[in-house]
């Protein structure tokens, strides 16, 4: 007699026994539970996780010091020295430490950077981020209580693009 219930209630009525929760987890694992189940049956597929965001990520008790460039995101949660060129964002978290030159598409900053940045479409620094260096971009937003030091370059893409075509 079957009352609806998911996957799980189907096996526990076919044996007219109560699965503990560990039998349950262990058919989900498709490992074999004991007596009474069937080990001819092919395992349920488990679901499959969200595909991650192309990119990558320095952890919080990580430094790297070297050039990072390619295809993709880049977030920076430790401490981070050289050159970083990527066509996606750049994220530095609060607390992480960089001395390098970025460029990419975006650039969020809550930790600490030191160095020049160059991105296609807008900076951004959180209130606890500090910037010591220039930057060029096409839109930027630094919120209170948030630090920059150095020269700033705001200029939209739609101006950059005429200034191109302008040109003899």
């Amino acid at each position: 007699m079957r009352r609806g219930r998911g996957e799980f209630g189907a096996e526990e009525e076919e044996q007219d026994r109560p699965a503990s929760p560990m039998d349950r987890a262990l058919r989900y694992l498709g490992l074999s539970a004991g007596s009474g189940t069937d080990s001819r049956r092919a395992p349920e597929p488990l679901p499959r996780a969200p595909e991650p965001r192309e990119g990558a990520l320095l952890g919080a008790r990580l430094s790297f010091r070297g050039d990072v460039s390619g295809e993709g995101d880049f977030h920076i949660a430790g401490r981070f020295e050289g050159e970083i060129n990527v066509t996606g964002r750049v994220v530095v978290a609060e607390g992480a430490e960089v001395d390098a030159n970025i460029n990419g598409l975006a650039i969020v900053i809550g930790g600490t950077v030191r160095g020049n940045l160059s991105a296609a479409t807008r900076v951004e620094i959180l209130p606890t981020g500090v910037l010591t260096g220039s930057l060029k971009t096409g839109s930027f937003t630094a919120a209170d209580g948030a630090s920059v030091k150095g020269e700033v370059w705001v200029e939209p893409a739609a101006a950059r693009g005429a200034a191109t075509e302008s040109k003899p």
